[in-house]
């Protein structure tokens, strides 16, 4: 059997979904006349919601009797972990790159990985039918982008393709042609058939399904000998324990599904059922002389926030999960398959320290657990620093923005103040191309203010570059909040006495609890107001009783804009309704107490 293995790698929004796409309706996975839609493996509701990837996904498709393994990932930063490891299942990458916009910082960041691990590439520029796109200097920019990371003289002689993922063409010059054959023929051409080394069983897992019949499956590549149904096998640990274990079924992946199968030789991926309590990395080896292969290791968490359980008077009136067992196992559930992702036990009983990649990573994890009807409180997001050499040190990023001209001295004054340094300006176009080096906490509520005062037109890329020396306090946000003074139904007749004073985040007649914020204050400090008074009739018709009419819709938040609005002292109630932010302490004495005893630790 002829087998290529490949990954395919690019920033967001470059195009990767779309490429599998194609391939998959070019090799007829599908009928003609099947109704398949767009972007099919985006199959999670949150991924067709924001329309970006987050888990990575296998298809199978066959092409001139070869069978082609293809590997789809995810671009954003934040689930570099998703990448890195089933980056080990492929032996050549498509690295995608958008015409106009050349090489991004998540471009860079996957590449490293896929060539640190030998991998050979492939370069496919995509979207040459957009306007002022530019693919002969995005093609030497790629080059350039290799030489920086090192790559040897065999990876520097890439093959190039251009085309356009959604005119459905790939050419190996600009010539558009109506088909992708040409980058099938470059896969088959340029990608190696996988290495097969002689000797007993060996797989790693490089990830996991889940069934509810057949339970956990282990995913991953067999890298040598084979794997047969019913075969008695070893599972070795990262701790260095052995198991004993007997495979269930075998599946290999057809099209979008599986097919059950009774033996996969080495080089193809599959899916073993009958391996329990796994987890990614464990090798799946021969009974009788068992042999691991290396860990897959993964970059470090760079945040972490405090995940507890919900303690607002609105407890337990939306969720089913609220207690913190519920919290606690649910969560260790998600560290099995999600690598970057780590849980560790807080000082109170109730809540537990969840650290992850970024806030798009946890804000992710919260919105699933939210979705399967979970309630919680979660903190304020915090940088992880470390000790070296003695010094308090924090994450650092490399900070990228494409931005119109105009904007771009706004972009500069806002990155300045949260503590960045500028280290390149170029112009591309009409757009002024920034980058930054800046403290990962600077970036926390960045984004909301860049694409208010560029008026949306901002597009902003970041990455962890490494730990620097910490750069002294961050201006956080300017405005204070209102506060809600009573719990009960708020009212238009004070909603409208009281716009003046801010922006409301509630509308009229919703539940608030005291404590709870209500609005963002026109001015510095918190102000505690009565948002719940109603208004006193008379048997005297008075004229201005529609004024409450008048009163503006109120301001939505997602939870990612919620978890980089909140302050140190503030948290966010998340359950499978609503999402309110409020307080840590909810009444207001006690606040000024505490308040009153931070002031004196501080003078």
């Amino acid at each position: 059997m002829n087998i290529r293995n490949i990954a395919i790698i690019a920033h967001v929004d470059h195009g990767k979904t779309t490429l599998v796409d194609k391939i998959l309706h070019a090799t007829k996975v599908f009928r003609d006349n099947q109704e398949t839609g767009e972007l099919i493996m985006d199959s999670n509701d949150l991924e067709r919601e924001r329309g970006i990837t987050i888990f990575s996904k296998n298809a199978a498709v066959t092409y001139n009797d070869v069978k082609i393994n293809v590997i789809d990932t995810p671009g954003h930063a934040d689930f570099g972990g998703e990448v890195e490891r089933v980056l080990k299942m492929a032996d050549g990458v498509i690295l995608l790159v958008d015409a106009f916009e050349g090489p991004m910082p998540q471009t860079r960041f996957v590449l490293q990985k896929a060539l640190q691990l030998k991998l050979k590439p492939i370069v496919v520029i995509n979207k040459v039918d957009k306007p002022n796109c530019r693919p002969d200097e995005v093609h030497d920019a790629v080059f350039e982008l290799f030489f920086n990371l090192d790559a040897t003289e065999e990876q520097l002689d890439f093959p190039t393709y251009y085309g356009s993922g959604k005119n459905g063409w790939f050419n190996d010059s600009l010539t558009p042609t109506d088909n992708i054959i040409p980058l099938l023929d470059g896969i088959i051409k340029h990608v190696p058939a996988p290495k097969v080394a002689e000797g007993p069983l060996q797989m790693q897992i490089t990830s996991l399904d889940y069934s509810s019949f057949l339970g956990r499956i282990a995913i991953g590549k067999v890298s040598r000998g084979s794997i047969k149904e019913n075969q008695q096998v070893a599972l070795m640990q990262a701790d260095g324990t052995l198991r004993k274990l007997k495979v269930k079924e075998l599946y290999v992946f057809e099209g979008m599904g599986k097919k059950k199968v009774s033996e996969v030789i080495a080089g193809d991926l599959c899916a073993v059922v009958g391996v329990e309590d796994f987890n990614i990395g464990d090798t799946i080896a021969d009974a009788e002389n068992p042999e691991a292969l290396p860990i897959i290791s993964v970059d470090e968490p760079t945040m972490n926030m405090l995940f507890s359980v919900n303690n607002s008077p609105f407890f337990g009136k939306d969720g089913k999960f609220v207690t913190s067992r519920h919290l606690r196992d649910r969560l260790m559930k998600e560290t099995e398959k999600n690598l970057a992702l780590r849980v560790a036990d807080s000082e109170d009983g109730d809540s537990l320290i969840v650290y992850g990649r970024g806030i798009l990573h946890l804000g992710i994890l919260i919105e699933t657990m939210r979705r399967e009807g979970y309630e919680l409180t979660v903190g304020q997001p915090q940088v992880i620093t470390k000790e070296i050499d003695g010094k308090k040190c924090e994450p650092y990023e490399t900070l990228v923005v494409d931005v119109p001209q105009e904007f771009a001295s706004k972009v500069i004054d806002l990155v300045t103040r949260r503590k960045g340094e500028m280290l390149v300006m170029e112009t591309k176009g009409e757009m002024q191309h920034l980058e930054f080096d800046i403290p990962s906490r600077g970036l926390i509520g960045l984004r909301t203010q860049m694409l208010t005062a560029t008026t949306g037109e901002a597009v902003m890329a970041h990455r962890f570059s490494e730990y620097k020396p910490w750069k002294g306090p961050i201006p956080g946000r300017n405005n204070g909040v209102l506060l809600s003074k009573f719990q009960d139904k708020t009212t238009g007749y004070s909603i409208d006495k009281l716009q003046d004073r801010g922006t409301f985040f509630v509308d009229p007649g919703e539940d608030v609890y005291a404590g709870q914020i209500i609005a963002e204050h026109i001015k510095p400090g918190d102000l505690v107001v009565n948002a719940t008074e109603g208004k006193k009739l008379t048997n005297h018709r008075a004229s201005g009783s529609d004024d409450a009419t008048r009163i503006a819709p109120k301001t939505l938040m997602t939870l990612e804009e919620c978890m980089e609005y909140i302050q140190f002292d503030e948290c966010i109630e998340v359950t499978p309704n609503f999402i309110r932010m409020r307080k840590v302490i909810l009444d207001e004495e006690e606040r000024k107490k505490v308040a009153k005893q931070m002031n004196a630790q501080m003078a």
